[in-house]
């Protein structure tokens, strides 16, 4: 019985082990998210949390957007997001678990016979769990780990995509202005096409022409508008922004284009060192690795239980002993499980190679998209719009001269407004290949965004004229 109470003592005090970390693992998600991102993400468990959130919102509202605010009122404020933090209390529940020994069971019995009444009593360990705790307290705590990584995977994935939406958002309302220039200068020179043709002075070709482009502004116009709201919509969305009635304020321009473009080390590296999704997927072929070993360890026995039983009668003394419950590998000796075992390790081992793969080549076609990106948006600002500019002041010129009519004057004007328009989408293309870069370089597959370009769908040009 001495020896009996102090393995119970033993046992006990290995189930004590495991416990709930104070944050829930949060702290690990948060910091794998701000060395990614930037910025800090915070689980909102409690009514003061979400307080403070909702009063750190209306601050951000109170200004124009940037992106910066944008990625921030996201992580504040997305139902989603906190969804996927509330999986990652289940994991650390499940990995809780995994620490503590399974219940002991206690098992009664009263038979009535012709010479009085037998009771029986035993309580039952589960002796498998005990030995196979270690191993299986380090598969839970791997397996929260990658909850862990996910979870800040979901948030630099959102954060990414409140950026690319952002940018889109601001370029298409800032389109919507020079598609409105195009339609004014068109619906300027088809009035006077019009009142000239009326006095004899213009052919009935050209009035149609410019008529015609006049009919293709408007509709690209209208386009851009609806793509305007669209995108500002999607915005919205990723913001939770929809139903509450607080709206946001975008700026009129797209950042400036920066003086000089990054240049990441060995981007390569990087990505095999800080990418959320190969750690996920090195991280899982290890935790299968471990339960390889497990399988195997126990691939005899199965199930295995020891417990201390007594037996009493009536008018018998009271019989102690030990009972002793063994599955017999008659049928099945345990190859199944391990070559099911196997078959999963050496599955998970070419998923990881595969995303390795992936990665890497991902690297490189983010940074080869990131500069040539970079490299047209600083042609168009330092050689397009400035010789733009500079042509338009010489129609200018020629205009005052009686050198130039009226309609060239108004065609250059259009030509104008169309290099600009080309420029903004360039900057445009630059920040949404940059923010791809850094998610190739340390978060997630790019190709997982579902956010596209909805500026280039108002980029068309009119019909020429």
């Amino acid at each position: 019985m001495m020896r009996l109470s102090l393995a119970a003592c033993a046992v006990l005090a290995l189930a004590g082990c495991a416990s709930f970390s104070p944050d829930g693992g949060f702290g690990t998600v948060a910091q794998l998210t701000q060395e990614r991102i930037g910025q800090v993400p915070r689980q909102l468990r409690t009514a003061e949390q979400a307080g403070a959130a909702r009063a750190r919102v209306d601050e951000l509202l109170a200004q124009p957007l940037t992106a910066d605010s944008a990625v921030e009122l996201a992580l504040l404020n997305s139902p989603a997001l906190q969804a996927a933090y509330a999986e990652l209390g289940i994991a650390e529940a499940e990995r809780v678990r995994a620490g503590r020994l399974a219940n002991p069971s206690i098992s009664l019995g009263r038979l009535r016979g012709s010479e009085g009444v037998e009771i029986e009593r035993a309580i039952v360990f589960d002796l498998l769990s005990l030995l196979t705790w270690p191993v299986s307290r380090q598969l839970g705590q791997q397996q929260f780990e990658q909850a862990q990584l996910q979870a800040a995977s979901d948030t630099v994935g959102l954060a990414a995509q409140a950026r690319l939406a952002y940018y889109d958002a601001v370029a298409a309302q800032q389109l919507v202005g020079y598609f409105g220039q195009v339609k004014q200068a068109a619906d300027a020179a088809s009035e006077l096409a019009r009142r000239m043709a009326a006095a004899g002075n213009f052919s009935k070709l050209a009035q149609m022409r410019e008529q015609a482009f006049y009919a293709d502004a408007t509709a690209q116009l209208a386009r851009a508008r609806h793509q305007a709201v669209a995108a500002r919509e999607r915005l919205a969305r990723l913001l939770a922004l929809g139903g509450d009635g607080r709206g946001f304020t975008l700026p009129d321009r797209l950042p400036e284009l920066p003086a000089a473009p990054a240049e990441p080390g060995d981007a390569e590296q990087t990505a095999m060192d800080r990418r959320l999704d190969v750690l996920m997927a090195r991280r899982s072929a290890e935790a299968t690795a471990r339960a390889l070993g497990l399988t195997q360890a126990t691939r005899f026995v199965n199930v295995l239980h020891v417990g201390y039983q007594n037996k009493s009668a009536t008018g018998e003394p009271r019989s102690n002993g030990v009972e002793l419950e063994l599955e017999l590998p008659l049928f099945d000796f345990g190859s199944t499980r391990v070559a099911r075992a196997e078959a999963i390790y050496q599955q998970a081992v070419h998923r990881a190679t595969q995303v390795a793969l992936q990665a890497r080549s991902e690297v490189r076609e983010a940074y080869s998209a990131y500069r040539t990106a970079y490299d047209l948006a600083r042609h168009y600002r330092d050689e397009v719009v400035p010789l733009r500019k500079r042509i338009s002041e010489e129609q200018l010129l020629r205009y005052n001269g009686m050198l130039a009519s009226v309609f060239d004057l108004l065609a250059d004007s259009r030509d104008q407004v169309s290099s600009v328009t080309a420029a903004v989408e360039s900057l445009r293309e630059h920040w949404v290949a940059h923010t791809q870069l850094q998610l190739a370089l340390t978060g997630r597959s790019p190709g997982a965004m579902a956010v596209g370009g909805p500026a280039r769908a108002a980029s068309a040009e009119p019909a020429a004229h």
